[in-house]
Formats: structure tokens, sequence, C-alpha cells
């Protein structure tokens, strides 16, 4: 199981530093529907794993080449440390079911996916 994992890791990794993305558009579906996790299991997995090292060491890349507004990620940051944690609470209550999940998650990226797409 540990060369999936490496290899999840390494491609939200890639994605991370190219597009800001990585954890909830790569490691969550590579989890569910590659790896056979939970929905649940794989949220808080991918959060886990995404938080201090993928955010510190590409913030510190994006800063060495000028290309990092700092005010503005610590303004971020308040709003996503309440939202995170509210977030977490509620994916977490008994009437969330993982198929809920895989439901909302699902619907969540075709919205972003769409709206990529017809982007003008």
């Amino acid at each position: 199981m540990i060369g999936p994992l490496l290899t999840v890791g390494l491609i939200a990794g890639l994605a991370g530093g190219m597009f800001g993305i990585g954890g909830g558009a790569i490691m969550v579906p590579a989890l569910v529907l590659g790896l056979g996790f939970d929905q649940k299991v794989a949220t808080g997995t991918s959060l886990a794993a995404q938080v201090l090292p993928i955010g510190l060491v590409g913030a510190w890349v994006y800063h060495r080449s000028g290309n990092l507004d700092l005010r503005a990620a610590v303004i971020m940051v308040v709003g996503l440390l309440l939202g995170n944690g509210l977030g977490a609470v509620l994916a977490n209550q008994p009437f969330i079911t993982s198929e809920m999940m895989k439901k909302l998650y699902g619907g969540f990226l075709l919205l972003v996916g769409l709206r990529y797409l017809l982007w003008r």
C-alpha cells in the first residue's frame, strides 16, 4: 500500500505546486475511487497529509519567487481555520453519511469544473 499512497501524494503535490490544488481535487478521489477508502476517512487523511507539508513548502517557493501576497494569506487563514473546523464538525455528524458526502463532493467538483470550462 506504500507505493500507491506515495504515488497519490506525488501527483497531489505536483498539482498543488502548479495549480494550488491537491488534497480535495486529487487525493480524496484517488483514495476513494482508486484505493477503496471510505469518503470520510479519505477526507480526514487528505487533510492530515496536506496541511503542513504542502502549504509550507509551496508557500516558501512562491514567496521566494515574489508570487505570494502574505497579507492576503494571513487574512484567509482566519476564515480557513473557522471554516475547516465547522466543515469537519458538520461532515462528522451521524446524519451525514459517506454516500451523501460523495454526492455533495462530486457535485462541488462538477460545478467547479464546469465553471472553469465556461470561464471567459
